[in-house]
């Protein structure tokens, strides 16, 4: 059995091995490698222990109570900068569901991997040899796609309550199904969930949310009744009707919605914010006779204080708190370019900020999505699209100019009027035809010459700039809606 091993990761295996200890790739990079995925990390397990580990790499450290030793490699790759060496360790009790209540170091390659907690994850690979250690049958559950507990399930999860959140993630980052007994074993030990801390929760969460299929995850999770230990304002969308714009609840809208934006590769915060964005559609539900039908007015602004409550429950950062609760906050915006201006397209941009204002649209792409709506951008969303690029762009004007009215009243000591207008003008037609023109020497020349010209003349020179800047300005909108297909 041949797989490619990164240069960096070998050598601290066969470092091992030379110096008389045995050395495995085990856990996810082996299964990685089995399924043909590029594996994120690289774990090695040994019958060294963590004082010998340091003893053969001087460039390492130790600073956890597992007996794991992380290995720098100099790489520049963050999947394999650090290499973990972790002993052989053997079962304890878990008193707190979480953590071993001590860590013993093992003699036995099978010892460590009988406390693994998937079968997919209890492999070991010699890759000097190609030989693969597989005592539960993991190469069978990968080909089968299924995740199965190492020995009794129930056990498994009672040692340690996020192996039940784990099994989920898998489910999104591998398509994998679930064993029966991992499922039900889930069910009935879910309660144990609330001995886990809230930030491995959430870095649960991040890896569903960046992975291809958050949606079979968290429907699965509340399928399982463990959505409630992640985020349970998300539940309460279950089974609530929405206007006749939607084709689901709110519950499968929001997850729709999130799911697109996986499947376009956005951004998390993007993700995020579709998880959430109409997660106070509950509380805000109102029945219309006038319309006969459900409202849900200010959803988006409870909504945004709902979903801060649960990002700062979840222990996210301050950044993607602030990002996620702009993008819940103004996903309602009114995006018909028939009725809307520009400038309130720039007010828009003001309230989300225009380092946000794509993942804005993106949102909103998604939101469509999912009410069922097969087309992502219709004409006046792509019309809207391309009034934010204008309001972004900067303008051709005279502003350009490395020069301006006050340097050339304290220069050439001419009084404000016109003329000074027209010399500019004059002096940015110029520059749009020659960018290299636009430095302070040349134009102060030009403007000498401009000055001593007699109104009319000076005039006519300003009007032909004015007219040059207002035919490019207009190029390059035709450009800019050309590019979003609404000329």
């Amino acid at each position: 059995m041949h797989f490619h091993i990164p240069k960096e990761v070998a050598p601290v295996a066969e470092t091992l091995r030379k110096n008389g200890f045995e050395a495995y790739l085990v856990g996810g990079c082996v299964r990685d490698l089995l399924i043909g995925r590029e594996p994120n990390d690289w774990d090695i397990t040994t019958n060294a222990n963590p004082e010998q580990i340091q003893g053969l790499f001087p460039d390492s450290f130790y600073e956890n109570d597992y007996g794991t030793v992380g290995v720098k490699t100099g790489s520049a790759n963050k999947r394999t900068e650090i290499i973990e060496v972790t002993p052989y360790r053997i079962e304890s009790d878990y008193s707190d569901k979480r953590r071993p209540d001590k860590v013993e170091f093992g003699s036995s390659l099978l010892e460590d991997l009988a406390r693994r907690d998937f079968t997919i994850n209890a492999l070991a690979l010699d890759d000097s040899k190609g030989h693969l250690e597989d005592p539960y049958n993991g190469q069978k559950d990968i080909k089968d796609k299924m995740i199965r507990a190492v020995g009794a399930a129930k056990e498994r999860f009672n040692e340690d309550a996020l192996r039940m959140l784990r099994a989920v993630r898998l489910v999104a980052e591998l398509g994998f199904g679930i064993d029966g007994d991992v499922a039900s074993a889930i069910s009935e030990n879910r309660a144990h969930l609330n001995n886990v801390s809230r930030e491995r929760v959430r870095d649960e969460l991040i890896r569903i949310l960046n992975s291809s299929r958050p949606m079979d995850a968290l429907v699965l999770a509340q399928q399982l009744n463990i959505l409630e230990f992640i985020a349970p304002d998300l539940i309460r969308g279950i089974g609530i009707e929405q206007n006749q714009a939607h084709s689901y609840d709110v519950f499968g809208h929001l997850m729709r919605t999130m799911q697109h934006a996986a499947d376009k590769g956005w951004s998390f915060e993007t993700r995020l914010a579709g998880l959430f964005h109409d997660v106070s559609k509950p509380e805000t539900r109102r029945w219309s006779d006038e319309k006969k039908d459900w409202t849900f007015h200010g959803h988006e602004v409870v909504g945004s204080r709902v979903t801060m409550k649960a990002l700062e429950n979840l222990r996210f950062s301050r950044e993607i708190i602030e990002k996620v609760v702009k993008l819940v906050r103004w996903h309602m915006f009114f995006s018909d370019p028939d009725q809307i201006t520009l400038s309130a397209v720039r007010r828009m941009i003001t309230n989300v900020g225009e380092e946000n204002i794509w993942d804005l649209l993106n949102l909103r792409i998604c939101d469509r999505i999912g009410t069922g709506r097969p087309k992502e951008q219709p004409f006046r969303f792509r019309k809207y699209k391309a009034m934010v690029e204008q309001a972004l762009r900067d303008p051709i004007s005279v502003a350009m100019l490395k020069t301006d009215g006050r340097h050339i009243m304290e220069r050439f000591h001419e009084k404000p009027g016109p003329r000074i207008g027209w010399a500019l003008n004059a002096l940015l037609e110029e520059v749009l035809s020659d960018p290299k023109r636009n430095e302070l020497s040349y134009l102060d020349g030009r403007t000498e010459e401009m000055l001593q010209m007699p109104d009319e003349s000076l005039r006519e020179l300003g009007d032909s700039g004015k007219k040059k800047r207002e035919e490019m300005e207009d190029e390059e909108v035709r450009k800019i809606l050309e590019k979003h297909h609404v000329c």
